[in-house]
C-alpha cells in the first residue's frame, strides 16, 4: 500500500493557491462557539415549510420522531465528512480532488451550490418580508423590493469577514434565536390550540413509507450542509474530537428543528398558511413581541444564510472559475437574486420546496457516499497534501468513476424520491470501490489508495 500522511503543502505550490483555499493554520472555533454557530446556521425558514409538508400526513409524536431521526444522521454525517477538514485544515473543494480530480470538483461543487444559492434567495425575501412587516408597522414605510435588496447586500457584506464575522455573528445570536423560538412556539400552542387539536391531533399517521420520507425531507435541507462539513470544521481547535464534535452538531441542530418544524406543523394545521411572517405580523396582539418576533424571522436568515448559503457556494465559485473571496461572495448574492424568490414564497410552495429537497437529495447522497469511501475506506484517512493541490499531478482531470457512481446512485434514488438520501449510499460506495479498482482511466487516482 503506497499510502501517504503529508499535512504541509510546500511553498512553491502554496503560491499558486488562493489564501482561503489553503490549509488553515488558526483555528478560532473553541467548543461554545462552535455549538452556538450551528445553532444559528440551523434556523432555517425552510425547516418551516418542511414541517408544513407533514400535514395530514403524520401525527405529532411522528413528525417529532422524524426530525430527531433526521437531525442525529445529519450529527452523524457531519462528523464523518467533516474529519478531513479538522484533521487537515483543507476545504470541500480541495478535499474532492482526490475522489472527484481537480477537474472534476466542477460536478459535486455545483451540485452543492446550487440548492445553498437558492436557499439564500428564499430565506433572504422572507427575512427581507419580516422586516419590511416591521418597517411598515413602526414607520408607514412599504417597501419590500428595495428591503430585499439591501438585505442581500448585507448578508454578502458580513461573508466577506469570513469565519471570524461568524463566529461573532453566532456567539450573540445563540441565546436571543433559542428564547424567541421557544416564545414563538408558546404562542402559536396558546392562539391556536383549539384549532391544532382538531387538525393535527387527530391524524393516525404512519410509521411506513411516509415517515421515513418525513425524516428525509429534514435531512435533505441538511444534506448540502453534509458535503461540505470539512468547510466548518477546519475551523475547530485540534483537541475537540470526533465524538464532541458529533454531540455539539446533535445539540445545536436538534432543538432548532424541532422548533421550528413543529410551528410550521402547526400554523401551517391551523391556519392554512405556512409563511411564519405572515402569521406572527397578523395575529399577534402586542405591536412590541410582534416587532420582535419579525426581527428574529430576519436574524435568523442572516445566521444561516452567512454560514449554511454563503461560504460554501463561495469557495466552490473561487475554486472554479479562480476568483477572489471578495467577487465570489458578490457572485453568489447576485444569483441569489435570479433564482426569482418571490416564487418559491407563494403559499403553494411548501409541497414544491419539500420536493425540490428530495431531488437535490438524489445526487448529494451520492456525493456524501463517494467521498466518504474514498476517505475512510480506499485512504484509511491519510493524504498528501502536496499531490492534493498539485493541479498537474496524478489527480488532474476527472475521476470518471467517481462520476459513474454518483450518477448510478441518483439513478436508484430516483426511483425512491421520497428517500432518496438513503437509498443512494450502498449503491454509490459499492459502485465507487469496484470501478476505483477496476476501471482502467481511474488508475491515476489510486494513487495512495489501497489498490496502488
Amino acid at each position: 500500500m503506497g499510502i501517504v500522511e503529508n499535512k504541509e503543502v510546500n511553498a512553491a505550490l502554496a503560491e499558486t493557491i488562493k489564501p482561503e483555499l489553503l490549509p488553515t493554520k488558526e483555528r478560532i472555533m473553541d467548543r461554545i462557539s462552535y455549538t452556538a454557530a450551528f445553532l444559528g446556521g440551523c434556523v432555517s425558514v425552510g425547516t418551516f415549510s418542511m414541517g408544513a409538508s407533514l400535514i395530514g400526513v403524520l401525527n405529532m409524536t411522528q413528525a417529532i420522531v422524524a426530525m430527531i431521526i433526521g437531525c442525529l444522521v445529519i450529527a452523524v454525517a457531519l462528523v464523518l465528512i467533516g474529519n478531513c477538514g479538522h484533521k487537515y485544515g483543507i476545504p470541500y473543494t480541495i478535499q474532492l480532488r482526490s475522489s472527484f480530480g481537480v477537474s472534476g470538483v466542477k460536478i459535486p461543487g455545483m451540485l452543492r451550490a446550487i440548492p445553498a444559492i437558492v436557499w439564500f434567495g428564499f430565506q433572504s425575501w422572507v427575512g427581507a418580508g419580516a422586516i419590511n412587516s416591521c418597517m411598515t408597522t413602526l414607520f408607514g414605510f412599504d417597501n419590500l423590493p428595495v428591503v430585499f435588496a439591501l438585505f442581500t447586500i448585507l448578508q454578502v457584506a458580513l461573508s466577506i469577514k469570513g469565519f471570524h464575522g461568524i463566529k461573532w455573528l453566532e456567539n450573540i445570536s445563540c441565546i436571543f434565536i433559542l428564547a424567541t423560538l421557544a416564545y414563538m412556539f408558546y404562542v402559536v400552542k396558546t392562539k391556536y390550540g383549539t384549532e391544532i387539536s382538531e387538525t393535527i391531533s387527530g391524524i393516525e399517521g404512519t410509521w411506513g413509507m411516509p415517515f421515513w420520507a418525513g425524516t428525509t425531507a429534514f435531512l435533505g435541507i441538511y444534506s448540502t450542509m453534509i458535503i461540505n462539513g470539512s468547510d466548518y470544521a477546519r475551523e475547530v481547535k485540534h483537541d475537540i474530537g470526533p465524538f464532541q464534535t458529533g454531540t455539539i452538531y446533535a445539540i445545536a441542530i436538534l432543538p432548532a428543528t424541532l422548533f421550528m418544524g413543529l410551528i410550521g406543523l402547526m400554523v401551517s394545521g391551523a391556519t392554512g398558511n405556512s409563511d411564519p411572517v405572515v402569521v406572527f405580523s397578523t395575529t399577534l396582539d402586542n405591536k412590541f413581541l410582534t416587532i420582535v418576533t419579525l426581527l428574529f424571522i430576519a436574524f435568523a436568515q442572516v445566521t444561516t444564510n452567512v454560514l449554511n448559503n454563503i461560504v460554501p457556494p463561495v469557495y466552490v465559485l473561487m475554486d472554479t472559475f479562480k476568483i477572489t473571496y471578495k467577487k465570489a461572495a458578490i457572485l453568489v448574492g447576485v444569483l441569489s437574486v435570479c433564482t426569482c424568490p418571490w416564487v418559491l414564497v407563494t403559499e403553494d410552495s411548501a409541497a414544491g420546496l419539500a420536493l425540490f429537497t428530495q431531488i437535490y437529495s438524489a445526487f448529494l447522497g451520492p456525493i456524501f457516499a463517494v467521498m466518504a469511501t474514498d476517505y475512510y475506506i480506499l485512504r484509511r484517512r491519510k493524504l498528501d497534501l502536496n499531490v492534493l493541490y498539485n493541479t498537474q499531478g496524478c489527480f488532474k482531470g476527472v475521476n470518471l468513476a467517481a462520476v459513474i457512481a454518483i450518477l448510478i446512485g441518483a439513478v436508484v434514488s430516483l426511483f425512491f424520491v421520497t428517500i432518496s438520501w438513503y437509498v443512494s449510499l450502498i449503491p454509490t460506495a459499492l459502485s465507487y470501490y469496484l470501478l476505483m479498482k477496476y476501471m482502467k482511466v481511474a488508475e491515476p487516482f489510486r494513487t495512495g489508495t489501497i489498490f496502488e
